[in-house]
């Protein structure tokens, strides 16, 4: 599990920077978008835009784009997209599980860019519910350390509900049930803690051992299918040490 987060670190932070850019952007702009019609377009009380907000604002999303999804998706504004959530399930290169997340306009467009993805990286398509008991549903905040121990924030998030906080380096990851998401991130802005992303997400409860090889298969089934504009998320139960992430950097 370490290593998948570390490397979804990684990738996050480079994803910022690369020629992706724009692609990253709209998928942002997106969830701004559908928060705001599930929840209602006022931040302070609907939590998951107010993370969406924060996640865009922290990618350096525009102020202006950031407002028009928002009135967009609360329906102060025209425009919006019919967006519809879609799980697919999947085996990648080396019997690693992978979980497709889309928001789409389009079931058949999405559809046919996963399965094209994945028969062209070495995955192949399961049926629904084969892969996704490998996955439970868990709330990640991501915060980065700027001189706080595991201790500090082990003690503002343990009463908020937090399960683990893992070390990933420059950042700590903090877990807890989806449901208690917002408590722990409410409870590390209480105590002045700076997070960099808070996220519903899945996580694996069993996990694939990759040497370089494998992990180099995986990340490139990863890449094309994050290379869909209908694919959100990308989850898959891959193990990568500190020195395979090394070796293949």
């Amino acid at each position: 599990m370490s290593g998948h987060s570390k490397w979804a670190t990684t990738k996050h932070k480079k994803a910022a920077l690369d020629a992706k850019r724009g692609k990253l952007f709209a998928k942002l702009i997106k969830n701004i978008e559908v928060a705001a019609r599930t929840g209602g377009g006022d931040p302070e009380g609907n939590p998951t835009l107010f993370d969406a907000i924060q996640k865009a604002k922290k990618n350096s999303v525009p102020q202006d784009n950031i407002e028009r999804a928002r009135k967009r998706g609360g329906g102060e504004e025209a425009g919006g997209a019919d967006w519809q959530t879609i799980m697919y399930e999947g085996y990648g290169p080396n019997g690693v599980a992978v979980l497709i997340e889309c928001l789409t306009d389009n079931r058949n467009r999405a559809a046919s860019e996963v399965r094209t993805a994945m028969t062209r990286n070495g995955g192949s398509m399961a049926d629904p519910g084969s892969v996704s008991y490998l996955f439970n549903r868990k709330g990640v905040v991501i915060l980065p350390k700027n001189g706080l121990s595991e201790d500090d924030v082990l003690m503002a998030v343990l009463e908020a509900g937090a399960e683990e906080v893992n070390d990933l380096g420059e950042s700590f990851e903090v877990v807890s049930e989806a449901t208690d998401l917002v408590a722990v991130r409410s409870s590390l802005q209480e105590a002045g803690y700076d997070y960099e992303s808070a996220d519903a997400s899945f996580l694996p409860s069993v996990s694939v051992p990759l040497d370089a090889d494998g992990a180099r298969k995986v990340f490139r089934l990863i890449d094309a299918l994050e290379d869909s504009d209908d694919v959100q998320n990308v989850y898959a139960n891959f193990d990568v040490s500190d020195e395979t992430l090394a070796e293949i950097d």
